[in-house]
């Protein structure tokens, strides 16, 4: 079997490697400036597929259908993000004689609409949160609109039929931000997922987001795993996520775990997806959306299940049975968390920092993963989401998986590029989040309470020895006799610093 990999990044590491444990031969794509990119090099195979915009690139239908003709390829992994929801895709896949590691397009079509989604999870027998079941198109009158907000009430919140990772979202306390909010999520819809469709959903106050990952095989089975707690979530996009929740009950994980397979089977559901619901401060929960591929926060699962989501995903779209016991799925050993670290700068409204990473000491030792797609030397560019790694703490329980957390990120050091790192670090320490006392408008509730200080931790003196290792590196990179640089090249920036630090006053 020869599998290409529609994605780069991170995701696309990772299914390298588990292409590597299952003995399968592996090809990447890349654009034009992910030429140098660690995915490329992991990879027994890379093919160009254009420039570097995305749209010219790894949303090229026709350049990765033919990249894998190319190649030989027989399967296709889409990751996530990108085209890994896309039905179009799933079916050129099928078209062209390829196994889509993923559901059928006919599942796809089915959950990527969120009004759609809501009507399979109603028909279900699954509760939703109040709103409209029926999407507002362009041709909705702002009379219609206004009609429609007061009867579903305020606050609400105005979402994309066609969004995800927080685009297309706005939240409405008055009605006369309405058709203000209606305009903005409809243009951020349109130039994110090319569709301005919106439907209205009533706002629960302080809901904690929770999520069931699934696998579910062709032969019928579907299994629920232990559920996973995204609640720490900045402007509606997800930064920690952990597993278990300590809001869930076993009782309570039985419930909505049968609510989750329930959906799945109403569409006939094949492979990895996840199903998102909101849980309301009295213990209702409620179906948000489906996501019809692998998440980015699958390695909490697997740590606390020891089972290989991405292995499965490949035996499942193989047509080999689900030999997994549900109670084992559903019984978590021990606590994880996720940090999702971006090429970000905290301290200027985490605007994103691309650029040359100089020099990169990620953090290791007992109980941490770390699931990385750059490398000393490697552009970040600007032209996709700006996510770098995903670092990730197990242990016995979620004070020590903390503690562990808290460690690593002390250790995980990064040149060149400001990164989310000094935010995880103060993270780690505030107390209501130790304590899990928290909910979605946490977050943003706590940085507007910051207003605007630093997260660095490091001393004025640690700052000022990594400024001067990240300088001479760049100086030897540039200026010394060609051997030299070579060799300069070739050795780590961190195992320098110490070099550099006897220097002194400099």
């Amino acid at each position: 079997m020869k599998l290409l990999i529609a994605n780069r990044g991170e995701i696309a590491v990772r299914v390298i490697r588990a292409c590597q444990e299952l003995g399968i031969s592996t090809v990447a794509v890349y654009s034009d400036c992910d030429r140098a990119a660690r995915h490329v090099r992991d990879a027994d195979q890379a093919v160009h597929i254009g420039p570097s915009p995305a749209a010219e690139s790894y949303l090229r239908i026709d350049r990765l259908i033919e990249a894998a003709r190319a190649t030989g390829a027989d399967a296709v992994h889409p990751g996530y993000g990108f085209l890994a929801e896309n039905a179009a895709f799933a079916r050129a896949c099928a078209d062209a004689g390829l196994t889509f590691i993923g559901p059928s397009p006919a599942a796809i079509e089915a959950m990527g609409s969120k009004t759609g989604a809501r009507a399979v999870a109603i028909a279900a027998g699954v509760p939703v949160v109040p709103g409209t079941d029926a999407p507002l198109g362009n041709d909705a009158t702002d009379a219609e609109i206004r009609r429609v907000g007061d009867r579903i009430g305020y606050p609400l919140m105005v979402k994309a039929v066609a969004g995800g990772g927080g685009k297309g979202m706005r939240e409405v306390v008055r009605q006369e931000d309405l058709l203000s909010a209606v305009r903005t999520a409809r243009s951020e819809a349109g130039s994110s997922f090319g569709n301005t469709a919106v439907y209205f959903e009533r706002r629960l106050l302080r809901p904690r987001h929770i999520e069931i990952q699934l696998l579910a095989d062709h032969h019928g089975a579907v299994i629920p795993f232990v559920e996973r707690e995204c609640s720490i979530q900045r402007r509606h996009q997800k930064v920690v996520e952990e597993s278990p929740s300590l809001a869930v009950d076993p009782a309570l994980r039985d419930r909505i775990a049968s609510a989750a397979a329930k959906v799945a089977s109403a569409v006939g559901y094949a492979n990895a997806g996840t199903i998102e619901f909101l849980l309301d401060e009295d213990g209702s929960f409620y179906f948000l959306e489906m996501n019809t591929r692998l998440q980015v926060e699958h390695p909490v699962t697997e740590l606390v299940t020891s089972e290989d989501l991405v292995h499965w995903q490949i035996r499942i779209a193989r047509g080999e049975r689900l030999a997994l016991d549900p109670a084992h799925a559903l019984t978590p050993r021990g606590h994880a968390i996720e940090c999702r670290i971006y090429a970000e700068d905290p301290d200027l409204g985490f605007m994103p920092s691309p650029g040359l990473v100089r020099g990169i000491r990620p953090a290791s030792g007992p109980g941490i993963r770390d699931d990385s797609g750059v490398t000393e030397g490697y552009t970040v560019p600007v032209f996709y989401d700006s996510m770098i790694a995903k670092l990730i703490a197990w242990s016995g329980d979620r004070r020590h998986a903390i503690a562990r957390m808290s460690r690593a990120l002390a250790e995980y050091e990064v040149l060149g590029i400001k990164t989310t790192i000094p935010f995880f670090r103060w993270l780690m320490q505030q107390e209501d989040f130790r304590q899990g006392r928290f909910d979605t408008t946490y977050l943003d509730r706590l940085l507007t309470d910051r207003n605007g200080a630093s997260f660095s931790t490091l001393s004025d003196a640690d700052e000022r020895r990594i400024a001067i290792a990240a300088a001479v590196d760049a100086w030897m990179r540039t200026s010394a006799p060609e051997a030299e640089s070579a060799q300069a090249r070739d050795s780590s920036a961190w195992k320098s610093v110490g070099r550099r630090e006897a220097l002194g006053a400099l």
